[in-house]
């Protein structure tokens, strides 16, 4: 079985669990969306704890669709005052295209993933702003949450904010 390990490792957790009290919504006001990128550990870089904020992950922290609609039913259902864009140092999505991503994804499966659209953009920084500015400037989002972007440099620990 590939998850027996994963599910041993739950059992363990479960038998100490005790955070069962929480309500669902952020209890420090904060909603982060950031990257997929494993060596991000969004509450413990910023001090908050389970159940203290939203976390919504997508490849280069960029603002989807579906992370637009988490930041959206955040601030009106789910208690966020503050929503953190948070992009980071050497990141896979911010190195390369869609084409190079596309190539890599057409080489493992061998198939055809043309259609595939994955969002990298090279230029980070312009992206992160304009994805801020989409947040503020959204008639659901601006002008009931504060909106900050932000870089974590993955080699230090070190939260930035950019604007």
């Amino acid at each position: 079985m590939p998850f027996n390990d994963l599910l041993a490792a739950n059992a363990e957790y479960a038998a100490h669990f005790d955070d069962h009290h929480f309500d669902g919504k952020a209890q420090a006001g904060v909603l982060m969306l950031t990257c997929m990128d494993s060596r991000i550990e969004p509450l413990g870089m910023i001090g908050l704890q389970i159940g203290d904020a939203k976390i919504l992950r997508t490849p280069g922290a960029h603002l989807t669709p579906d992370a637009l609609i988490g930041c959206i039913l955040g601030v009106h259902a789910l208690n966020v005052k503050r929503i953190m864009v948070v992009a980071h140092t050497r990141c896979a999505v911010a190195s390369e295209t869609d084409d190079s991503l596309r190539a890599v994804v057409a080489a493992s499966s061998g198939r055809d993933v043309s259609e595939l659209v994955f969002g990298a953009d090279p230029h980070q920084r312009a992206r992160l702003v304009a994805d801020v500015e989409t947040l503020r400037n959204h008639e659901l989002v601006g002008p009931f949450a504060e909106v900050g972007g932000f870089s974590y440099d993955v080699d230090w620990g070190r939260l930035t904010l950019v604007v």
